[in-house]
């Protein structure tokens, strides 16, 4: 063998070894999160991307369950000091992980342990203020924000001599076009909706400019009384208890279920996240998106407010793992990757570059329902009742109320007896909470 064929076999074999040696030296950060369906391989995509893209860190997405186990998990983990570098929280996780002082590391400083620097103005605004203190320093990393909208069947509206190519605005129009589909035999029940308390309630309020609580929503102090038995409320659940009796609206479950009632076909109206978009495309059906119903009244509607989740750091972590982190968290950040995470998932762009960048592109004119999120929860500046909901113990409070909306729904009470137990049990919890 010549020399050269030597040197040439010999530096391939050194660069070999360097290749094992670094993949054997990559820091292994864990991401742990409660995407299932279509998201989970948005999050297995993005990981394995992130991965081939350098070879210092590997994340490695482990699946915990639903947003609620997610978070349990987390922190049985991190009282086991067994802790993961990174845990998808979902929205009503975030007042109990904001009073978890010194369990975690604000997503700020662990950027710029990395050598990034923050700017809030990046992002969208009605996100960043949600996830962040007081005095605008952001807290977690806002991976999949979502607006709540309403999905529908077009071939069931069809069928019940609907107009396929419109929506219904109002929750009255909503009610009398889920009455004549299922009348009309178009579909077994004519509507249903996952998260009653994210959407029916605390979107309902943000949505129809109504108090959810005291000290706007929690925001602006912890001690909050509930407001949820106003009138407004009232009706509202009453009417959807009296369309249960004969199967109008059917019940699915406490979170995401009843999106499995919508795609199999069996109800034609969903209201759901708008991060539910990606298991309805794959159901293949024939589906118009439209904005969530409001009730008729003066400056209504107002504003949504986020939802979905945000990924927070824990603490007592290395410097290697806070700057592997943090160079995840600017790759998640990338224009493109936020543009395609939007227009894939039907989560919202998190920045601005991404949401121009999609405008830009033409996506919006192809697809105009796609936009409807984000202009319900940026079209008009938030009021004292539409900034957001914050409870140290809103899991905890979003319990109770779950359990009161299922006797409700069973016929066991009215919606008056429902509201007014929520707010005294809630009541309660919250101050129970705070001692």
């Amino acid at each position: 063998m010549s020399f050269g064929k030597i040197l040439a076999s010999t530096t391939a074999s050194v660069v070999l070894m360097m290749s094992a040696s670094q993949a054997l030296a990559a820091t292994e950060l864990q991401w742990w999160h409660a995407m299932s369906g279509a998201n989970n391989e948005v999050v297995d995509n993005l990981a394995k991307e992130f991965n081939a893209s350098q070879s210092e860190y590997k994340i490695v997405p482990v699946f915990k369950g639903s947003y609620p186990e997610t978070l349990n998990a987390g922190i049985a983990a991190f009282r086991a000091k067994q802790a993961p570098a990174i845990l998808q929280v979902f929205d009503a996780g975030s007042g109990v992980m904001m009073g978890a002082e010194g369990a975690v590391m604000p997503v700020a400083d662990v950027l710029k342990k990395g050598g990034f620097t923050f700017d809030k103005a990046n992002y969208l605004a009605g996100i960043a203020a949600y996830y962040s203190k007081p005095d605008g320093s952001m807290l977690s990393f806002p991976y999949n924000s979502s607006s709540p909208v309403m999905y529908y069947n077009k071939d069931a509206f069809k069928k019940a001599g609907l107009n396929p190519d419109e929506a219904p605005k109002t929750w009255p129009d909503l009610f009398e076009a889920a009455k004549k589909i299922k009348a009309s035999g178009a579909s077994a029940c004519g509507m249903t909706s996952t998260w009653l308390t994210w959407i029916q309630t605390e979107n309902f309020a943000a949505w129809n400019n109504v108090s959810y609580g005291t000290n706007e929503n929690g925001l602006a102090g912890t001690k909050v009384e509930l407001k949820v038995n106003a009138p407004l409320f009232v009706e509202h659940f009453q009417t959807l208890a009296d369309l249960a009796k004969d199967g109008t609206f059917r019940y699915g479950g406490r979170t995401s279920e009843a999106k499995q009632l919508f795609t199999s076909g069996e109800c034609a109206i969903l209201t759901e996240s708008s991060g539910g978009l990606g298991d309805i495309i794959k159901s293949g059906m024939n589906y118009g998106i439209g904005q969530l119903p409001y009730y008729p009244g003066e400056g209504r509607p107002q504003n949504t407010i986020p939802g979905g989740a945000s990924l927070w750091v824990f603490g007592g972590k290395s410097d290697a793992e806070y700057k592997g982190i943090a160079q995840f968290f600017n790759f998640l950040s990338q224009t493109p990757i936020q543009a395609r995470l939007h227009q894939v998932s039907g989560y919202l762009p998190v920045t601005m570059a991404a949401y121009e960048d999609t405008k830009k592109s033409g996506f919006y004119e192809k697809n105009p329902a796609r936009e409807t999120p984000i202009l319900q929860m940026m079209g008009k500046a938030p009021t004292e009742n539409s900034k957001g909901v914050r409870l140290v113990n809103l899991p905890q409070v979003r319990d109770i109320m779950n359990e009161e909306y299922e006797a409700l729904l069973a016929g066991k009470q009215d919606a008056k007896t429902t509201m007014n137990k929520i707010v005294e049990r809630g009541n309660a919890a919250i101050k129970q909470a705070q001692r």
